[in-house]
């Protein structure tokens, strides 16, 4: 039995690992404790935060678990027997108390912390944002730069020291956007626009990838995040500008076919309002965002 134990504890362990190190334990063993963005920083302290509220109760359980196992063991002949015994007052206020308190303080960090670091809330700074418009693709992602004029499929470019505003959404089933080094996990869905925000403290590459399972080519929908320079970023701009293929109505139709790119792809040119596009293809023209059909729900339960 002990041994069945040991080869099963793996599989208790992996999935914990596995989300704490972006999808490849390999190079990074513990990415959300490592975070490279404001964002990312103010997750990581709420998850220490609440792991230690938690231990309050958790760590006297386990110490108490053994102190009475080894107390009343059979052999201890100096062990109260109380046979009898079914009830105290001290033990109950104990047992219901301590829990609630920590309850309440878990809800008042994150009621607090839920508004603070809400999606769609833009990044307080002296910076012009990024905009970036991100679409989910069967097995990829293309994000383009609308400002810009480019884009990228498995590639994503930004200047650190820039918020970044994402629009996301998806042109085949629901998947999940997230950057674990940068925060905030978002989903794309079709017909939908989310927003994120987000901004990278230093330069340096770092790890994006779909949570979400979407089909056959699920494992390798992930992408290279490049935070550069505001200048170095100029450059990729001005150097995309010159040296990718024109991202147009025939083009995109390419990219909705299901595959797995092994490289990405650059494109110099992008058809304006193809996002939009996107958008309305599963909207029947009218497009709306995730936070809109959600004040909308509201409203009409409200009537």
């Amino acid at each position: 039995m002990k041994k069945l134990w040991i080869k099963l504890l793996p599989l208790f362990l992996y999935p914990g690992l596995g989300f704490a190190c972006e999808g490849d334990c390999t190079k990074s063993p513990w990415t959300l404790l490592d975070p490279k963005g404001p964002i990312a920083t103010d997750e990581k302290h709420l998850i220490l935060t609440a792991l230690g509220l938690m231990l309050i109760v958790v760590i006297p359980v386990i110490v108490m678990t053994f102190a009475f196992a080894w107390k009343y063991r059979a052999s201890n002949k100096d062990a109260t027997y109380a046979p009898k015994w079914d009830n105290s007052h001290a033990i109950e206020a104990v047992v219901w108390t301590v829990p609630a308190v920590i309850i309440l303080i878990l809800g008042i960090i994150v009621w607090n912390s839920t508004h603070a670091l809400t999606p769609e809330k833009p990044i307080a700074s002296n910076v012009k944002p990024l905009v970036v418009e991100a679409v989910a693709l069967d097995w990829k992602w293309l994000f383009i730069y609308p400002e810009q004029g480019v884009a990228t499929v498995n590639k994503l470019v930004i200047p650190a020291g820039t918020p970044v505003t994402f629009h996301i959404t998806s042109d085949t089933v629901m998947n999940s956007f997230f950057i674990p080094r940068l925060g905030s996990q978002i989903y794309a869905m079709a017909g939908m626009q989310t927003q994120l925000n987000l901004l990278a403290n230093q330069t340096g590459t770092y790890r994006g990838l779909n949570t979400q399972f979407s089909g056959e080519g699920f494992a390798s929908m992930h992408f290279n995040v490049n935070a550069t320079s505001a200048q170095e970023f100029q450059d990729w701009v001005a150097q995309t500008k010159t040296g990718g293929s024109k991202l147009d109505d025939a083009t995109f139709k390419k990219l909705e076919t299901p595959d797995e790119p092994a490289e990405p792809v650059l494109f110099s040119e992008v058809r304006p309002g193809l996002f939009q596009s996107i958008l309305q293809k599963f909207s029947g023209g009218h497009e709306m965002s995730a936070s809109h059909e959600t004040h909308v729900r509201l409203a009409q339960a409200q009537k």
